[in-house]
């Protein structure tokens, strides 16, 4: 089996990070999204891996480069306007041959990875299996009606008035007849190849499409506080490791990393919570539930429940909370805020 993963969309709702960065780099608990990805595809033996990616991919693969790192090679293939999901596959299918595959869009967090749902696949192989999600208000999703036997018996993308609360949600399990079904349909009304319309074209023509409910936790990281959240659950699952240096007058209070090259200052980090490589934290309070990334500087501060990406540096701001603040970012006075500041901003915050 090998893998798709898409990586080329714009992230509008992750402005201003999406301006400086692709949203898939955005780094949850200190690591990018993309490698979570990557590693869940790993645990289920998959080692090729296609990325599609736009205008930026260039950054992508500064960051995974051939996948060796992470135990996979990697292609990258450029998709030079987002026009639909189907549209991926499309030009995916010289890598993808007449293999099996996984399509995984490169912005979802299915924590609990996806082992139990490929061998179910794998054991049955149906002509495709879907992964869907139960969701209060399925109208903004693509959604399946299943009968009985969890096979699907129509796909809907964002109903208005929907008859199932079984959302897709960015998790594909395909057999090579998917290419068939991406050749019969026609653009939408957006322009664009829907993967729903080819689902459906395999339904309508009685091939075997099955959905698989993912009963872990799941998040499409597309807005800040959907970011925060999983960043939230990730650091949950830490456990205390200090390769960093922590002064007798600093106090570390739960599951708390502090990674090499990092300085803790007389402050109180509370757990759980991440300090990157390399960073300085004097005279201040982190945590609970915060990421700092490598190279920052959080003096006088106090931050909790909030991402602080790479090279940022806080000074003298107390109470900052469900906040994201960017690479290289800096901000400074003395007041409670919740702050989203992009990449190089510098914001000094009014009493």
């Amino acid at each position: 089996m090998k893998a798709l993963v898409l990586s080329g969309g714009a992230g509008t709702r992750l402005r201003p990070f999406s301006y400086s960065m692709p949203k898939q780099l955005i780094p949850i608990a200190n690591k990018p999204v993309l490698e979570y990805v990557v590693g869940n595809l790993r645990d289920i033996g998959v080692t090729e891996i296609g990325i599609i990616v736009g205008d930026r991919g260039h950054e992508i693969s500064d960051v995974l480069g051939d996948g060796s790192a992470l135990g996979v090679a990697i292609t990258y293939i450029p998709q030079h306007a987002p026009l639909g999901l189907a549209h991926c596959v499309k030009i995916a299918r010289p890598f993808l041959g007449d293999d099996d595959f996984v399509m995984y869009l490169g912005d979802n967090m299915l924590v609990e990875g996806i082992s139990e749902i490929a061998d179910e696949f794998a054991a049955v192989r149906p002509s495709a299996q879907v992964v869907v999600y139960k969701v209060p208000d399925p109208r903004a999703f693509g959604v399946a009606e299943v009968d009985e036997n969890s096979r699907v018996t129509r796909l809907v993308e964002k109903p208005q008035e929907p008859r199932s609360d079984l959302a897709m949600i960015g998790v594909y399990f395909f057999t090579p007849l998917i290419h068939q079904a991406v050749d019969a349909i026609e653009p939408s009304w957006r322009g664009e190849l829907e993967i729903t319309d080819a689902l459906q074209w395999l339904v309508t023509h009685e091939r075997d499409v099955r959905a698989r409910i993912y009963s872990g936790f799941w998040k499409d990281t597309g807005k800040v506080e959907d970011v925060l959240e999983c960043n939230r659950e990730l650091l949950m699952r830490l456990t205390t490791d200090i390769q960093g240096v922590v002064d007798e007058e600093s106090s570390l209070i739960g599951e708390v990393v502090v990674e090499e090259g990092a300085r803790v200052v007389r402050s109180c980090i509370v757990g759980p919570a991440i300090i990157g490589a390399g960073t300085l934290v004097e005279e201040s309070i982190v945590g609970p539930y915060t990421a700092i990334g490598a190279d920052c500087r959080i003096t006088e501060s106090g931050v909790s429940d909030s991402i602080v990406l790479s090279g940022a540096f806080v000074h003298n701001v107390s109470g900052i909370e469900t906040s994201l603040i960017g690479r290289k970012a800096r901000v400074g006075s003395a007041k409670q805020h919740r702050l989203v500041v992009g990449d190089d901003a510098h914001v000094e915050v009014a009493a």
